[in-house]
């Protein structure tokens, strides 16, 4: 087993995983301590270090809001089980989970990033355990990254001091970790020419800003985005920031120096970051990736659909509890104004799907209820392929039972504990059917990440269910519930005329 790796900064120790066959890395600097003057920088080069580099533990996470325990909140009773965690703004580290014993290898790579919203998460999140992903002769890495105020803050003296890197520090610190995945994973026994990225939620929306990056040529040949990809719909509906510019973002940093009784850049990079981070949470900001004409160079998804990305096969889905988009109404006449604000001399046709012989609003509504995420995916693969787009995608629709005393549905997030296959860490009484899916997704996932392609065996010998590839003409997708099912069932009628509704108007605008 590779227990001791040398990395370009330095000799590294592991550690055997509860499964000794796969050695456990956790700790690794991939860039200098974003302290001091490299707060609100890129991230710059690691220091060497001498002797052995123990890599035992996970490093301190990034700073962030304190995580308190609710029972009544499902994702501190979920996830956040240790409010205590160790935190620190020093925080640019690495976790490494091998299977390989030689360093010749060439095993497939998983970069994985973690979600929260771009204002919390870290990867010591019991869930993110990358060894059951190992065994399948994969070498998974879970990255570390800058968040909220310190990870995207903008503010015009920081664009005059790195034009060329203003914005956006924490999707760069993914890219430096991936680029440092890419020159140092041989030593783990991994094949730097054949990299998956992956993430949920924002962690996925975080895969979309890579796969669209202009600077990320050749940095990786897969991709999977869960639950990371949404397009607006109805109007009034909460849904993720998208597309800010630079310039916006600056004036909102002016306003938060303001608010902290700071004059300069100096002097905010003076301040305590336990302070910084409780007066941005006082302040009630959101900070996220920008366009900056340097790392991101417009809206991601308009990028993704017009084929300005790299063109590498993608995986993407999305649970069926989450980001559902419905119709902020209260009378019939608002839903008809609506319909015809919407969608003009088509309207009739959306108020017919809509009512089915109710005319009570709330009906209506839950009629008129889709999947934000299903609805970018449809959209995506539709544009995408009328564009002249011709790489592969995989689309997934994860429905499990979700066993607890709070009956929670598929809710956002409860499918990092399948695909991981971490289910024995979670308070949940997960039973047999439960563990198969966890099985087979995760072999899916794996299968994915090695070829490009989710298909082959289970580990019980036996073909896994066949994952046909998504396209307009076959828009299907494997459908994880009580098992794997590949479903050849259309969309449904009101989601059908929502796409064919958006991809009308967008030829439009293509030929203005």
């Amino acid at each position: 087993m590779l227990r001791i790796v040398e990395v370009e900064n330095g000799i590294v120790q592991g550690l055997p995983a509860a499964d000794p066959r796969i050695t456990s890395f956790k700790g690794i600097p991939f860039a200098a301590p974003p302290v001091g003057e490299n707060r609100w920088r890129a991230p710059q080069p690691a220091a060497d270090w001498s002797g052995v580099l123990k890599a035992y533990e996970f490093a301190p996470i990034s700073m962030q809001v304190r995580q308190e325990i609710d029972p009544n909140n499902i994702y501190t009773r979920e996830w956040a089980v240790e409010p205590d965690i160790a935190m620190d703004e020093d925080c640019l580290y690495l976790n490494v989970w091998t299977p390989a014993t030689r360093t010749d290898e060439k095993l497939p790579v998983y970069v994985w990033y973690f979600g929260g919203g771009l204002q919390v998460g870290h990867t010591a999140e019991m869930e993110f355990d990358g060894e059951r992903i190992a065994r399948r002769g994969i070498v998974v890495v879970t990255i570390n990254y800058r968040l909220n105020v310190f990870g995207f803050l903008c503010h015009p003296e920081i664009t005059a001091e790195s034009p060329e890197a203003p914005a956006n520090f924490g999707n760069l610190d993914q890219q430096a970790a991936t680029r440092w995945v890419k020159r140092n994973i041989a030593a783990f026994g991994g094949d730097p020419d054949n990299i998956t990225i992956g993430g949920q939620s924002a962690g996925g929306g975080s895969v979309l800003s890579q796969l669209v990056s202009p600077q990320n040529e050749g940095l990786f040949q897969r991709a999977i985005i869960q639950s990371g990809i949404f397009k607006e719909l109805y109007p009034g509906n909460r849904m993720p920031k998208f597309g800010l510019q630079l310039g916006d973002a600056e004036l909102e940093g002016v306003e938060f120096f303001e608010y902290l009784g700071v004059s300069s850049l100096e002097e905010a990079r003076g301040l305590d970051a336990v302070y910084l981070r409780d007066k941005a949470v006082e302040y009630q900001g959101f900070w996220g990736t920008v366009v900056d004409q340097a790392f991101s160079v417009g809206h991601s998804f308009e990028l993704f659909l017009q084929n300005k990305r790299w063109m590498v096969p993608v995986l993407f889905g999305h649970t069926s509890g989450e980001f559902i988009s419905t119709p902020n109404l209260d009378t019939i006449g608002d839903f008809e104004k609506l319909a015809e604000d919407m969608f003009g001399d088509d309207a009739d046709t959306f108020l017919a799907l809509c009512s089915a012989q109710s005319g009570s609003v709330e009906e209506r509504i839950q009629r008129a209820a889709v999947s934000s995420i299903e609805y970018a995916i449809r959209i995506a693969a539709q544009v995408s392929a009328d564009h002249g787009g011709d790489s592969p995608f995989y689309y997934y629709h994860f429905d499990a039972e979700i066993p607890g005393w709070d009956d929670p549905g598929a809710f956002h997030s409860v499918d990092l504990w399948f695909f991981f296959e971490t289910l024995a860490k979670c308070w949940r009484p997960f039973v047999g059917k439960h563990y198969d899916l966890a099985r087979q997704m995760c072999t899916y996932w794996a299968n994915f990440i090695r070829s490009g392609d989710p298909n082959g065996q289970d580990s019980t010998g036996e073909e896994l269910p066949r994952w046909e590839a998504f396209t307009p003409e076959a828009p299907y997708r494997m459908v994880f519930a009580d098992r794997s099912e590949f479903s050849r069932e259309q969309p449904s009628e009101i989601m059908a005329f929502l796409v064919q509704q958006y991809v009308k108007k967008y030829k439009l605008m293509d030929k203005m």
